[in-house]
């Protein structure tokens, strides 16, 4: 399981382990995005930071409609125990976990200021 907190702003915070390019880990709060059907997103910074591989270019329509085009980078995290490598968006705000990592998992959500945020995976029994 997964766990995080709701923070003052009502977003659901999670922290994740990051690998960098000579596969040190890192720890970074990220906001649980329901609306972003991709993996995880990263700013710029962080990930010059973690010297991550560039893989191709993105391309995502945005809530207002408006199209946006990104660069793609490959990391490593570390998932409910696993070592995933999955692909991360640059985006100039917050790191976001997307809907594609949480596949598979159920989130529980207590929406008020310190509530629980909880990702379990689902048993497909």
């Amino acid at each position: 399981m997964i766990s995080g907190i709701v923070n003052a702003d009502f977003e659901a915070i999670i922290s994740l382990s990051i690998c960098d390019s000579e596969g040190k880990i890192y720890t970074q709060d990220a906001i649980v995005d329901t609306g972003f059907n991709g993996w995880l997103s990263l700013p710029p910074d962080l990930i010059d930071r973690l010297n991550l591989k560039w893989k191709r270019r993105g391309r995502a329509i945005l809530g207002d409609g408006s199209e946006c085009v990104f660069n793609v980078y490959e990391a490593i995290v570390v998932w409910d125990g696993d070592y995933l490598t999955i692909p991360i968006d640059e985006a100039d705000s917050e790191p976001l976990v997307g809907m594609s990592l949480m596949e598979g998992y159920q989130l529980t959500v207590q929406v008020f200021e310190e509530g629980s945020v909880e990702i379990r995976k689902v048993s497909t029994v």
